[in-house]
């Protein structure tokens, strides 16, 4: 069984429906053929933490919705990863900034729940080694979001 853990700063406790995010995430590494082996970690945050951790490790000094910190090596990677004395595949962590999908939420005319959904999924793709640097790379991962975000509702 994977191991969810979420982190809700307090002021953002009444916005994030814990059950929603466990469910949001299990389904998309369903979908994605994921181990269920593996283990996630979600923040759910202020927009100056989100801000100070792009600036810091991305060297993008700018706000953002999602950031995503991947654990497992991705495609350059050696193929031979082996998995830690757990067991568990750490994929990595998810940091939302909470006022962020509240302006976005309103912005898009859907609520807060909808909007940080969306934001998991975003985010959760990104550990999986999705990315949208590039043209083509930005198109399959917006039909992937699409596609799991309609299995999300109609699982």
């Amino acid at each position: 069984m994977e191991e969810i853990s979420i982190h809700i700063d307090q002021e953002f406790d009444d916005c994030v429906d814990r059950e929603q995010v466990i469910r949001i995430v299990r389904d998309v590494l369903k979908a994605e053929d994921v181990s269920p082996q593996c283990e996630v970690s979600l923040l759910f945050t202020t927009s100056e933490t989100v801000r100070n951790l792009n600036r810091d490790y991305r060297g993008v000094d700018s706000l953002t919705d999602v950031i995503a910190f991947h654990m497992l090596p991705q495609q350059e990677a050696s193929p031979s990863f082996i998995l830690p004395p757990d067991g568990l595949a750490h994929l990595g962590e998810v940091i939302i900034s909470c006022p962020q999908a509240m302006e976005q939420a309103r912005e898009q005319g859907h609520s807060i729940g909808t909007e940080l959904a969306l934001l998991v999924i975003h985010g959760i793709l990104h550990l999986l080694g999705y990315d949208h640097e590039q043209p083509e790379e930005e198109r399959q991962m917006r039909l992937r979001e699409a596609d799991l975000w309609g299995k999300c509702l109609h699982g």
